[in-house]
């Protein structure tokens, strides 16, 4: 035998490789640490400030203790969130690969292996339902339990259902919203849970025109549903939700039954006309199939970002009772 096929003879095995990074893709900042960090959608927490929509309305945000219950509901939400984007990269990975974008997401890109993906998910869905029933009540760990059994079953089946998809991810809103009552033990607005409920449902649609229209032009379909849904029938749902959403809003600022006397002007009413604006608002980027991400939408435009600040100050007047 020659010098060099004994040389090859003696050669160790090659390790296993990971999956290849994307061609041109730089290696994501932090490692395996930043990589969690950035699958876990920090973009995406904003969401959870909903946890603070009900206490805000209810005018229970000026004692020190009700604010550390909401961080504490914020943190736990985040967590349970977080775990459920983990446990859908994780089982998307192999599919993301192949999309121009989602490939690099970090576990579709390699940089965090799948099943400490599945592990650290697992990790974050027990840390937030055993911290929300024990840190605050009973129900709240319900509604977080109910929250991670709805969106696990998204991930692995309902997010293929047409109709149903739409209605899981507008009920993840709704229960945010609910989740901040529940924890202070504060009673829920009929009319503020249906206005929250459409409300998320106006925005969802919208964001489904939207990719629609952009499939329609030969971008391509991020996601499989897509292709069932018509952008007829998207444009549709969002009108509905939209009219509904006004509606609900309109009758639970009337619901006080009158105007605070005291009050310089009926602010809780007044509320109405800022909140009609900004639905009117968002509707010009859902009709020009540019609705994207909410969070996105509402940053990312100045006249939109006004009207909200406005409609916050007259309902924070309306609770104040100024």
């Amino acid at each position: 035998m020659t010098e060099r096929g004994a040389a090859l003879l003696e050669r160790p095995e090659r390790p296993e490789r990971r999956p290849r990074r994307p061609a041109g893709q730089p290696p994501g900042p932090g490692g395996l640490s930043g990589g969690l960090l950035r699958t876990a959608r920090p973009r995406q927490w904003v969401k959870n400030s909903l946890v603070l929509a009900a206490p805000a309305a209810a005018g229970e945000l000026g004692s020190v203790p009700a604010i550390a219950r909401l961080a504490l509901v914020f943190a736990l939400f985040t967590a349970a969130a977080s775990a459920v984007y983990l446990v859908n990269d994780a089982r998307d990975a192999e599919a993301d690969r192949a999309h121009p974008v989602k490939r690099r997401r970090p576990i579709a890109a390699g940089e965090v292996p799948v099943p400490v993906a599945y592990a650290t998910g697992a990790l974050l869905a027990a840390v937030a339902v055993v911290g929300a029933a024990t840190l605050c009540n009973a129900m709240t760990g319900a509604l977080l339990t109910a929250y991670l059994s709805m969106q696990l079953a998204y991930c692995v089946w309902l997010k293929h259902v047409l109709v149903v998809d739409m209605a899981v991810v507008t009920t993840g809103f709704l229960m945010r919203a609910m989740t901040g009552g529940v924890a202070l033990d504060i009673p829920l607005s009929r009319w503020f849970l249906i206005t929250t409920g459409f409300g998320a449902l106006f925005m969802v649609a919208a964001k489904r025109y939207s990719e629609a229209v952009q499939m329609a032009g030969g971008n391509g379909a991020t996601r499989a549903l897509l292709n069932e849904y018509t952008t007829g029938y998207l444009r549709f749902v969002w009108q509905l939700a939209a009219g509904v959403a006004v509606l609900a809003y309109c009758l639970w600022a009337l619901e006080a039954g009158g105007v605070d006397e005291e009050a310089l002007l009926p602010w809780r009413q007044l509320s109405m006309i800022a909140f009609t604006l900004a639905v009117l608002r968002y509707a010009v980027f859902a009709d020009r199939g540019t609705a994207g991400e909410p969070e996105d939408v509402v940053l990312g435009d100045r006249p939109l970002a006004v009207i909200g600040l406005v409609w916050a100050a007259m309902y924070a007047l309306a609770v104040a009772g100024l």
